[in-house]
């Protein structure tokens, strides 16, 4: 036995990593823009800071798309939660006002299958095509004695960059500001846990049957795409005052982030409808209205807080995007903090 049979034996195949590795690369080519130099394989990803910036800020952010990586596996579904986990990592250095130049992505797994890494990176390109953003580089670990044969482990990281002065730090909020939420598209990426235990363990379904109140399958609505609110935002991102990306901690745990002290921001519970998914889950799961609002955005992944006067472009922007949005609440004086109030 040869020192490279000895380590397959042990887990690691290293003609599969081989296999990956040739076609990621042909995907990872796809997004090279202008700004991307170096060579493509090397042991570091390189891009250029764009031209025109007086005081040019990096913004950077690491993420991973949870337990819904479970969800594909089961479904056999792998190139949408990389597509989510670019989605992810640019709505959240949008809230900073920043435009996305380089991301990097993680796959550790079992067992490698180059299929199903190829298929990830596939959603992956997609994403950052889709931002005019170059995948700058990645890892692609076989970790056997970590991972269970068919599970993986999916994160991202992601390279922005904001001129300094136009920079989003919530500091413009004031009271008299409104909240403008724009729609998500289901769970996003966040609550799989809980959601996988009610759909799964409680009502007994299995990917491929029709989610209740819905003519979808199930790994169609818990696999649906995290959006993404670039186009919807970036325009007006002159006249935003803050942006809070809603994942894990709900509206009221993410929103606070933005809030200076003095503020507080008031959600009107009524003011939009929830999205199917999220009825179906409190009512399978008789899960308190509290915890939905700590679990789950309920229908509400992205929240512009904007002076009354800009509320109609604000819309009207998202609107053109493709994005509804609906007036949710208004930022008023008190402790610094999030409520919820019945309209």
């Amino acid at each position: 036995m040869t020192s490279t049979d000895r380590y397959a034996a042990a887990g690691v195949d290293l003609s599969a990593a081989e296999d990956a590795k040739q076609r990621i690369a042909a995907l990872v080519a796809k997004t090279r823009t202008p700004l991307a130099t170096g060579k493509l394989g090397g042991f570091a990803g390189m891009v250029r800071v764009p031209t025109g910036y007086q005081t040019p800020v990096l913004v950077l952010s690491t993420d991973g798309v949870g337990t819904k990586v479970l969800v594909a596996a089961q479904a056999g579904v792998h190139d949408t939660v990389g597509e989510d986990l670019v989605n992810h990592c640019v709505n959240d250095i949008l809230v900073h006002g920043a435009k996305p130049l380089a991301f990097q992505d993680y796959i550790a797994s079992g067992k490698l299958v180059p299929e199903i890494a190829a298929g990830i990176v596939a959603g992956i390109t997609r994403g950052c095509l889709a931002h005019d953003m170059t995948l700058a580089g990645g890892e692609t670990a076989e970790l056997p004695d970590m991972y269970e044969a068919g599970h993986y482990d999916l994160a991202g990281t992601i390279v922005g960059v904001v001129e300094a002065s136009e920079a989003l730090h919530g500091d413009k909020v004031q009271v008299g500001d409104a909240l403008v939420g724009y729609a998500s598209s289901g769970l996003h990426t966040n609550g799989y846990t809980l959601a996988r235990h009610i759909v799964f363990d409680r009502l007994k379904l299995g990917v491929t049957d029709r989610f209740p109140d819905s003519t979808a399958a199930v790994a169609d609505v818990l696999l649906a795409v995290h959006t993404s609110y670039y186009a919807a935002v970036t325009p007006v991102l002159p006249v935003v005052h803050a942006l809070a990306h809603i994942t894990g901690g709900g509206i009221a745990g993410n929103l606070v982030r933005v809030l200076p002290e003095g503020c507080q921001a008031v959600v009107q519970s009524g003011s939009w409808a929830w999205s199917p998914v999220f009825r179906v889950l409190k009512h399978a799961g008789d899960v308190s209205i509290a915890e939905m609002r700590r679990v789950f955005n309920l229908g509400v992944g992205m929240i512009a807080v904007t002076a009354r006067e800009d509320v109609d472009e604000v819309r009207r922007v998202a609107t053109r995007a493709g994005i509804t949005t609906w007036i949710i609440g208004e930022v008023v004086p008190g402790k610094t903090g999030v409520r919820f109030a019945e309209r």
